[in-house]
């Protein structure tokens, strides 16, 4: 990681009463960069999440922010916080302007700059046409906007959001996506949690899959999606014609091929070698024989990428930290 470090997780562990909600979680993210948080219901994204905004103590571990221990000095490093959380429950009779006048007063801004601070936050999620709408009359995004500018309110350097795409519309999802981007071109920090992966391998520079309370991928998303596969390198083939039939054939006796699945006219097969030699000569042998109209390397879907660890998890080495190793964490 070349990026200055902003946020550094050694050990964290988690516990309410006998179930252990998260265990012996480490991670970094440098200044700048947009990780992703990915895990089913369970395991541990929230509570890791409420850790790192001081929300709750860790039974053990640290959590370092701008190199500011958060157990021991959380009021400085609170300003530095963002943090958006998967619900809010709506003030009753409250201005959308109200609201974050509010908030902003409860950081101290400054009055010389709670006008502007205000302002700021209005215009960059688009809220400023509805500054005079109750907050309990907004819709699902508009609601979610609402509570991104409280967020953004004390222009903090992490931004930490569970879910914030949860319920939102198709179009409310591309807004969303669309603050995102700026951010980061903003150089802000953001740790996004959700269960829709492929936004996230849209938004985020790198991804962290937790289960049982562990994490066991922490990388970039080129290194996972490209992985080798046990049978070998994934591939896109597809023939003129629906006729799969001569194409399964073909890769039947021919060394190195497996048929993964089949489509209307091609399939997706993985070669045991990604070597550009016998890639090449293995697509020359092919189109002498088949009228192939498609030949590409196949990209996982995150999902795909993430059931696949699950079930491989087992299989893997423990680290030094306790933590399971994937392939594609070890090879970013």
């Amino acid at each position: 990681m070349t990026e200055p470090i902003l946020l550094e997780v050694s050990g964290l562990s988690k516990s309410f009463d006998q179930v252990k909600a998260v265990s012996g979680v480490s991670f970094q993210i440098g200044k700048g960069q947009v990780v992703g948080l990915i895990g089913a219901n369970g395991a541990g994204k929230t509570t890791t999440m409420r850790m790192l905004a001081t929300l709750e103590l860790a039974d053990s571990g640290s959590i370092l922010i701008n190199g500011i221990n958060t157990v021991d000095h959380p009021h400085e490093v609170r300003p530095l916080i963002g943090w958006m959380p998967d619900y809010f429950h709506p003030y009753k009779n409250t201005s959308v302007r109200e609201y974050l006048d509010f908030f902003a007063r409860a950081y101290d801004i400054p009055g010389s700059r709670l006008l502007s601070a205000v302002n700021e936050v209005l215009d960059f999620t688009e809220l400023g046409e509805l500054q005079t709408r109750l907050i309990n009359k907004l819709s699902k995004g508009q609601t979610q906007r609402l509570c991104l500018a409280r967020a953004l309110i004390s222009d903090p350097e992490l931004l930490i959001l569970d879910e914030p795409a949860a319920g939102l519309d198709p179009k409310a999802r591309m807004e969303f996506k669309n603050l995102v981007h700026l951010l980061k071109a903003r150089g802000k920090t953001l740790l996004i949690s959700s269960h829709i992966l492929s936004e996230l391998g849209e938004m985020c520079d790198s991804l962290i899959f937790m289960d049982g309370g562990s994490i066991v991928h922490d990388g970039d998303k080129s290194s996972l999606l490209h992985r080798q596969e046990e049978t070998g390198w994934p591939f896109e083939v597809k023939i003129a014609g629906e006729n799969t039939d001569l194409l399964e054939e073909w890769m039947a006796i021919h060394p190195g091929w497996k048929v993964r699945s089949v489509q209307e006219n091609g399939v997706t097969a993985t070669f045991s070698s990604c070597e550009p030699e016998l890639v090449a000569r293995e697509l020359r042998q092919l189109s002498a024989d088949l009228p192939v109209i498609e030949f590409h390397r196949s990209e996982r879907r995150l999902e795909e990428a993430f059931v696949d660890i699950l079930l491989h998890k087992d299989k893997k080495p423990a680290s030094a930290s306790g933590q399971t190793v994937s392939p594609s964490s070890s090879a970013s």
